[in-house]
Parts: structure tokens; sequence; C-alpha cells
């Protein structure tokens, strides 16, 4: 069921729904858009929603100009700090963002009058140029003590958050092309994921200083490795997606082939995989070229439950709101944002499918 939708004046390439109580009617929407001409320039900016899917609204409330954003990234919850948006650029920087609230219109600086009715916005509170190169993700480890940014030459950089000060801790050279996913491990976050154009899906050990190659699969993924993303409720279940269309699931007891060969075609390319926020093995995926899929894997069973196709451009951003939303007295699985990349669209909405806890 469609709930409401925005036209952006960028290209948008990521949607994130904070997690934090208190903010999750919050959504956080990123773009990058390439201005063409004799010097080329990389802009980008960030906007803050309200979100309110019972009265089917979708309201701005914040923007920022930056860099052409590639990935954002909130903070985990049940850290110490908080809520944090980190931004990796296009200029090769990593930044943040606290999400701050004001009573008034001073606190906002200049945004207008219209803007502040909703009473939330991004302050950036620091930030770190990590290379030359452009930064293509980001992720957070679970206590946000440290981020990971993956760049365009193929090199990794870990950053070390302390005291509203960000410092390179340690980088290396991880693959050979574009490093388009970079993941902590949740439940052991001495181990970092990445994933690259070269094919290869890779583990790191972060206890050694440069950090240890742990494992590395570069026979399974046909096509570049776009995203990688832990279970949160399954301590040894890992997802990637990949440019040739394939969803797969891996044991990391035995990476050297996805558990029991489970994987699905979704069609398009997956640019995105985000795990539903309270039911286990629930997963929406962005395809790119091909839509949106709600995937259900139970054991080595893996099912599109339901596809979305709305926009009409490339599906690169997605996310579940957190919390749940009561309809004709069933717990439903609650709104869904997505987003597309030339159409400069952001859509949210509720699945058709009834999937109740």
């Amino acid at each position: 069921m469609d709930v409401a939708h925005c036209y952006l004046d960028g290209n948008v390439d990521a949607v994130e729904f904070c997690p934090h109580d208190s903010f999750h009617c919050i959504l956080a929407a990123s773009t990058y858009t390439l201005q063409e001409g004799d010097q080329p320039r990389r802009s980008g900016s960030i906007s803050l929603f309200n979100v309110d899917a019972d009265a089917g609204r979708l309201e701005l409330s914040h923007r920022v100009e930056t860099a052409g954003i590639f990935d954002i990234k909130w903070s985990p919850v049940g850290a110490i700090v908080g809520p944090l948006l980190a931004q990796a650029d296009a200029d090769g920087y990593l930044r943040l963002h606290h999400l701050e609230c004001c009573s008034d219109g001073s606190a906002a600086g200049e945004q207008s009058d219209a803007l502040l009715d909703a009473g939330n916005f991004l302050k950036e509170v620091t930030s770190k140029q990590v290379s030359s190169s452009m930064c293509l993700c980001t992720d957070w480890n679970p206590s946000a003590t440290s981020i990971s940014v993956g760049l365009s030459d193929g090199s990794v950089s870990i950053i070390c958050l302390l005291d509203s000060k960000l410092e390179i801790q340690q980088e290396w050279k991880a693959h050979e092309f574009e490093l388009w996913a970079t993941s902590f491990d949740t439940h052991q976050p001495q181990l970092l994921y990445t994933g690259s154009d070269d094919c290869k899906f890779s583990c790191w050990d972060l206890r050694d200083c440069p950090s240890n190659l742990a494992f590395q699969n570069s026979k399974i993924h046909k096509m570049g490795i776009c995203c990688i993303t832990k279970s949160p409720s399954d301590p040894h279940t890992l997802f990637t997606g990949s440019y040739d269309e394939y969803l797969r699931v891996w044991d990391v007891r035995s990476i050297s082939k996805p558990v029991n060969e489970t994987s699905i075609c979704l069609g398009g390319g997956v640019w995105r995989i985000k795990h539903h926020p309270s039911l286990p093995g629930l997963v929406l995926a962005a395809c790119m070229h091909n839509g949106f899929a709600i995937v259900k894997i139970e054991g080595e069973k893996a099912e599109v439950i339901e596809t979305y196709c709305k926009h009409e451009s490339l599906a690169y951003g997605a996310d579940w709101q957190r919390g749940e939303i009561c309809q004709e007295g069933k717990r439903k699985s609650g709104v869904v944002a997505t987003c597309s990349f030339y159409d400069r669209l952001v859509r949210i909405w509720m699945p058709k499918s009834d999937i109740v806890a």
C-alpha cells in the first residue's frame, strides 16, 4: 500500500530510518549528482523527513548540502553516542552529523519557518578526510567506537571515534577494484567483512595491525559484491548481494561456499539488503534494475513473498521503519522507505503481505 512520495533535487541513493527510540519517525535520504562540464563536480545532500504512515505524511524537516554521498548509516542503538549519522562521500571524507531537536528557529540556523515546524535537524560534529579516493561505503561497529570505510581504490580504513574526534586507526589495500561493501560482524566485532568489484568476499581480523585476512572467497560471486550484512538474530548467518543478481546466505562457520547453497536470484543486481527490525529471516532487498523485493528465509528455503516496482529508475536505497503499527487488529510488518536514482524519488509504502509476528 502506497503511503506517500517525494521528489528530491538530486539523484537519491540511500534511505535510512533512525533506529533510536523517540526518533523512529525520522528518515534520512542522501543524494549523489555529477555536475558535468569543464570542471566536473560531485554534489549531494542529506534530507531529513518526518514520516507518519497513519496520516500518509512524508514531511521534509531539514536539508544539508554536501559533497556527493555514496552511503549513510545511523549509529547503532545501545551505544553511548547517538543518534549520529555517518556520511561517506565523493570528496574522500567521513562526516558525522548529530540529530538535534530545537524548539525555535534560532537553534537550527538558516532553516525556513516551514521546515522548523518539525523540530529535528542535523549538526555536523566532526569530519575526517580518509583518502584522496572516494568513500563508497561505511559501517559502525556495535559499540559505535569505530567506523569502517570502503574506498574506490580498493582500500579499507578503520576510523576510531573518541571524544567527538575521528582518527584513522588502520588502513590497508583490501581489494583490486572499488570496495562497495564493508560490514562489521555484530556478534564478533573484531571481524570485518568486505566485498568488491573484484568479486572477492573477504573477512579480516582487526585484532592484528595491519589486519590479517581470515578468509577469502573468490569463486561464488560471478560479478562484483554490492552489499554484506550479518543476521541480527543468528550469529552464524550472513547475507551478500551481488551484481550477478543473487542474494546469498552464508554460514560463517563454513565460508568456502554458501550454506547448503541457499541462494535466490532476485534479478536486476542486489544493491542493498536490510533485515526486518523484529521478524527474523525477513529481508528487504533493493534490486537495481528490478525494483524491490521482500524475501523470507527459513532454513534452506528462500522465497520472494512480495515485490515493489513503482520506481522507474535504479533501485538503490531501502529500509524498514522501526516499531510496528496496528491495522485492523493485526500486528503488521511496518513501513518501508525506498528510493531510486535518476528519477530522484523517495517512496513510503506498506507491504501487502500479511506478515504477522
